[in-house]
């Protein structure tokens, strides 16, 4: 998490590095997050517990439908009244009682924190006196909402979440997990059982764009994950698939995760099959062990796939881009590059 925010104190950063990085004990906070994204979008400057409720259980109880399991204690009193929701056995009075009541217990003030200390500038302040609990929220939170990158934020909680959940539920040993790429639909998706099954996880541009701070690979412009948008990013083989034959050679899925990035469009028209210069190979580095930093189902997948320490990762990649330069007379850089790194 240093390493993401290195040389980048923006408030985009700290927002990505909470939701990215640290202990997930439950997901909680990504229904916490994605409640204080709906304040942002509303310019919201002062809420309470209880008016906060309603979206925050709603989002748990939504994902309860999907899975079950969404934290690491073996039973949870609020997470049962939400079960209890589904199953219409609770009324809805009832589970906002319950939610403001035991849904925040840890996460208001765990929130704000990483790496044992607080972020440097907080999005929210507690004020929870004369027994009327309020989330003052400051102007860093509302400032976001001025970031072109604001529009990809819930997709980016979203996608982080359901992950997170995947990796509880899953059935799979760790040594063995594979979390491959469907670019026909543009998903992640693992096969979960001798009858490889396949799951479903989330959008592989929801997934990336969080790790890559809301950039191209390349040229570092903004980049967008929504769907109307004409400009919306596109998935990249940072070695490309002509060279497939040579890797399988190697062992090697050239479709991995550890291999995909996203791109602006006409960056990404321009690069076709051509292989990066060689500078950006260690932004590929950098951007993996971001994953592997964020423990979960992607992180896995990428040191199965490369090496489980970092120099064999290294190691992988040199040898990888090595393989790949033999089929390509010249390397490639784009026309437009903005001053930023990974």
């Amino acid at each position: 998490m240093t390493a993401f925010q290195n040389n980048d104190p923006s408030l985009e950063s700290q927002w990505r590095a909470l939701i990215l990085f640290g202990k997930n004990s439950a997901t909680y906070k990504f229904s916490f997050a994605k409640s204080l994204l709906e304040l942002v979008d509303r310019e919201t400057t002062s809420i309470s517990l209880s008016e906060l409720s309603g979206p925050f259980a709603e989002n748990i109880a939504k994902h309860l439908l999907v899975s079950d399991k969404q934290g690491n204690s073996k039973s949870s009193k609020f997470l049962n009244y939400c079960r209890q929701y589904n199953a219409n056995e609770l009324e809805h009075d009832r589970l906002l009682y319950y939610t403001e009541k035991l849904g925040f217990v840890n996460v208001v003030d765990a929130f704000q924190n990483i790496n044992g200390g607080q972020i440097p500038n907080v999005f929210y302040e507690k004020d929870y006196t004369d027994g009327n609990k309020r989330l003052i929220i400051k102007d860093e939170l509302l400032q976001l909402k001025e970031s072109f990158h604001f529009r990809n934020f819930d997709q980016e909680v979203e996608a982080r979440w359901n992950l997170v959940e995947t990796a509880w539920n899953l059935k799979i040993n760790p040594n063995i997990l594979e979390v491959k790429y469907d670019d026909i639909s543009s998903l992640l998706y693992f096969e979960e059982n001798r009858f490889m099954k396949r799951k479903d996880i989330t959008s592989v541009r929801d997934a990336l764009n969080g790790y890559q701070k809301g950039k191209c690979f390349y040229s570092f412009q903004d980049i967008s994950l929504k769907s109307c948008d004409t400009s919306i990013c596109q998935v990249d083989h940072f070695l490309p698939h002509v060279n497939k034959l040579s890797h399988s050679e190697q062992g090697t899925n050239i479709n991995g995760v550890w291999n995909l990035v996203l791109a602006d469009p006409s960056v990404n028209n321009d690069k076709r099959a051509k292989i990066p210069e060689l500078r950006f190979l260690q932004r590929l580095y950098n951007r993996n062990e971001f994953y592997i930093t964020s423990k979960h189902p992607l992180a896995e997948t990428i040191i199965n796939q490369t090496g489980h320490t970092r120099q064999k990762r290294k190691a992988f990649l040199q040898k990888q881009y090595d393989i790949a330069k033999t089929n390509s007379i010249v390397t490639w850089s784009p026309e437009i590059e903005l001053i930023g790194n990974f």
